[in-house]
């Protein structure tokens, strides 16, 4: 299947360029897409935090007071979990929160993202974007000619233009990430895809799975 390419000026150019339909037009798997998406946010988890265990907050290891006779309910330590400045019973440890995915079943949830996209028309395709000087407001007429100025928009490009990256980085609703290293997170978290020549034939070359 082919589809338009659009110059940086918003227009049509004379070629088209083809899509793998292994790619582009299979069916989406939401399942492989939730846990593509669930284990790269739980990678970013730092999983530092920690609290003191009765082991480990100050004070003795004496029994307070002997077991009968005072009046006072017993008592072994005043490290307890149930006595103010006591350790945690259940508190939070140090550990790691990362999750195992196959390969296949990653490389399956960005080809239903892309195709999900194009199915619902969000995928538009750029021969290349370029900047001669770092301005936002250039950037934002790239933005307008693509008639996607309000939306929540993601670049996957084959290479990042200093200028580029530059002139975008205070647009709150742009985002712009290297093909190669582009997550299904960041394929997903936006309005419109959209991507560079490069980047297709990228995509394209990944339709056996390699």
């Amino acid at each position: 299947m082919k589809i338009d390419i659009l110059n940086q000026e918003g227009k049509k150019l004379k070629s088209k360029i083809e899509l793998s339909n292994n790619v582009f037009g299979i069916e989406p798997n939401d399942h492989c897409v939730y846990l593509a998406v669930k284990s790269e946010m739980a990678a970013l988890r730092q999983g530092t935090s920690s609290s003191k265990t009765r082991a480990e907050v100050s004070g003795t290891g004496k029994k307070p007071w002997k077991q009968k006779g005072t009046g006072r309910a017993r008592i072994g330590s005043t490290r307890n979990p149930s006595r103010v400045h006591g350790g945690s019973a259940f508190g939070p440890k140090p550990r790691n929160y990362n999750l195992k995915v196959n390969f296949k079943v990653k490389n399956l949830a960005k080809r239903s993202v892309l195709s999900s996209k194009y199915q619902n028309k969000k995928i538009i395709i750029i021969d290349k974007i370029t900047l001669s000087n770092p301005k936002t407001k250039d950037f934002l007429a790239i933005l307008k000619n693509l008639k996607v100025d309000s939306a929540k928009t993601t670049f996957l490009l084959k290479s990042i233009d200093e200028n580029v990256f530059l002139s975008s980085r205070n647009l709150f609703k742009v985002s712009i990430v290297e093909s190669n290293r582009a997550s299904t997170y960041d394929m997903i978290d936006n309005e419109i895809l959209i991507l560079d020549q490069k980047t297709v034939e990228f995509f394209n070359n990944q339709s056996n799975g390699n």
